[in-house]
């Protein structure tokens, strides 16, 4: 029960209750009853101005809400490597970091890790390319958590002085999960001119 409904019961209880009192009030102009309908009025108002800015409070937070889950839904990336030579070959698989940050629309993809971390559950398209010289071995693979998805391969040759290549894929991600590129080990990327690069967004 509302204070001011409580107030108006008490004081309707005391008025009535009272035995021996005048059921009106003399003035030097006449006789009148308390103006009860007044008072009654008026907590109505009152009310209805307390319940008007809970509705429009409620309605606020509703608009918070939808604005933070848009925020959420648009996450895209592209970034690449920012070095001047290879990268690699090294003795053991290794997460590619890519230090240059073209867009990270979200926050999601770390610069110092290298890895991409799903803010919500989605259907999401990767890409990723790669720059290298002939007379190395490229083995990339695209990794969702630790398990491999997608891969791009291309061998060692003496008469091959560059390759290029990459691949996509589309996942289906839970908030949290990991995708980031790998390089296993014995190969290698070249890192500069913005050639070798990883790129991510929310489809749907």
């Amino acid at each position: 029960m509302t204070f001011t409904l409580w107030l108006l019961l008490w004081f309707c209880g005391v008025t009535l209750g009272q035995d021996g009192l005048p059921q009106t009030v003399t003035t030097g102009t006449g006789s009148h009853f308390p103006d009860m309908s007044k008072l009654v009025k008026e907590i109505g108002a009152i009310k209805e101005k307390q319940e008007a800015m809970e509705t429009r409070q409620k309605e606020t937070e509703n608009q918070v809400l939808e604005l933070k889950k848009k925020e959420a839904s648009n996450v895209a990336f592209s970034v690449a490597t920012d070095g001047r030579e290879s990268l690699g070959p090294f003795s053991t698989d290794t997460t590619i970091i890519y230090g240059r940050v073209i867009i990270n629309e979200g926050n999601a993809y770390n610069q110092h890790t290298g890895i991409f971390s799903a803010p919500v559950p989605g259907i999401y398209y990767f890409t990723f390319f790669y720059h290298a010289v002939g007379s190395e071995v490229v083995s990339l693979a695209l990794m969702k958590n630790n398990e491999e998805v997608v891969t791009a391969y291309d061998h060692k040759s003496s008469h091959d002085g560059a390759d290029n290549g990459g691949n996509a894929a589309f996942l289906q991600l839970q908030q949290g999960d990991h995708v980031y590129m790998r390089m296993y080990a014995n190969s290698h990327v070249w890192q500069n001119a913005r050639t070798t690069t990883f790129s991510g967004v929310k489809y749907s």
